[in-house]
């Protein structure tokens, strides 16, 4: 959304406001001009020809970005049995939707397979247990490299405490139990957090994943994950992409030569490819002073937005129906029995 004769448009021209008149507030709206871009951007950067971009779908499930994306040409990320469901309807074909769920039942699992998606396999005893009843269905295993990374602790997933993944230092009894099923390992993968900035973190997990799968003699596919920082604010910086596909590259090439053949290198990004494509459209229902703070208080709360109050995450407001009216500090908060705050100067700032 920008700015244009004092006026916030969308993609096309289109006025905001003459959607909110159509269809009422509160109004999520995504721009699929900017998912294309964010697209676009991550095919170039990787200059391999078996490439595949799985979205992440946890990012945001709706239907119609879900179609919009498969016209792309991605596949499906999920982490839910409702997920890959979701993904089935929205017309992907099960072997491009890779299920990657952690601390599920066995029970969901055979759920899957009876979709016929991809499994991603991040659990020992989950491993023990699906290669006794489905020892010839083909697998991918989730690796845990034992690396910090990620805007913070909620969305760090790599390291040596987190619940995802098995550690790399397991790959034996990884190996122990394939043998015994004599199941077939497809694929390895391996996701560290989200909001990296640092490409060397990418690039030291893959070194750790490189290591790992060539001790693995059928796979189709490695899948690094994602984890890209976006830009929350005008100013703020992003991961480098076109400079980790750069680098990637090479050590995929290198890696795939030194394996014998060539695979396809798998991202699952999540909120690169929709987070900056979203508007979020509230009316203020009342203003109410206090004896030090102004609420805006609006039509909308933690049950439509919840990520700045679960993780105090920054999402810039503008008042879109006054462009020139009187700058003056509020606290924007929503209409649900909790401490809902959307943002405001109570935040440090974080949220204008």
């Amino acid at each position: 959304m920008h700015i244009e004769n004092d006026k916030y448009l969308l993609e096309g021209g289109v006025d905001p406001l003459v959607l909110v008149k159509k269809y009422g507030c509160p109004l999520y709206i995504y721009e699929t001009s900017v998912m294309k871009r964010q697209y676009d951007r991550l095919t170039k950067a990787f200059h391999l020809k078996k490439l595949k971009i799985n979205y992440a779908c946890k990012a945001l499930n709706n239907i119609a970005v879900l179609k919009y994306l498969k016209s792309l040409g991605t596949g499906l990320d999920t982490v839910s049995i409702q997920e890959a469901r979701i993904g089935l309807l929205a017309g992907f074909q099960p072997d491009e939707i890779i299920y990657t769920p952690n601390c599920v039942s066995i029970e969901e699992i055979s759920q899957a397979v009876e979709l016929g998606v991809k499994i991603n396999i991040d659990n020992l005893s989950i491993l023990e247990q699906f290669g006794s009843l489905y020892p010839h269905y083909p697998i991918c295993i989730r690796i845990n490299p034992h690396i910090m990374a990620g805007g913070n602790s909620k969305i760090s997933v790599g390291h040596i405490d987190s619940k995802f993944g098995i550690s790399f230092h397991q790959t034996p009894l990884i190996h122990r139990i394939i043998k015994a099923h004599d199941m077939t390992v497809e694929g390895i993968h391996m996701h560290t957090g989200s909001d990296i900035l640092d490409i060397d973190v990418f690039l030291q997990g893959a070194e750790i994943l490189f290591q790992v799968a060539e001790e693995f003699k059928d796979l189709q596919y490695i899948d690094f994950g994602s984890g890209f920082k976006v830009p929350y604010k005008e100013e703020d910086i992003e991961t480098d992409i076109e400079e980790l596909g750069e680098k990637i590259t090479v050590r995929f090439n290198e890696f795939c030569e030194r394996y014998g053949r060539k695979l396809t290198l798998m991202f699952e990004p999540g909120k690169f490819l929709v987070s900056e494509s979203g508007v979020f459209l509230v009316k203020v229902n009342v203003v109410k002073q206090t004896t030090s703070t102004v609420f805006a208080g609006v039509d909308s709360g933690l049950n439509h937005l919840i990520r700045p109050m679960l993780y105090d995450s920054y999402h810039k407001i503008v008042n879109i129906s006054k462009t020139e009216g009187r700058s003056r500090i509020y606290t924007v908060v929503g209409y649900i029995c909790e401490t809902d705050t959307f943002g405001g100067q109570s935040q440090n700032d974080r949220n204008q």
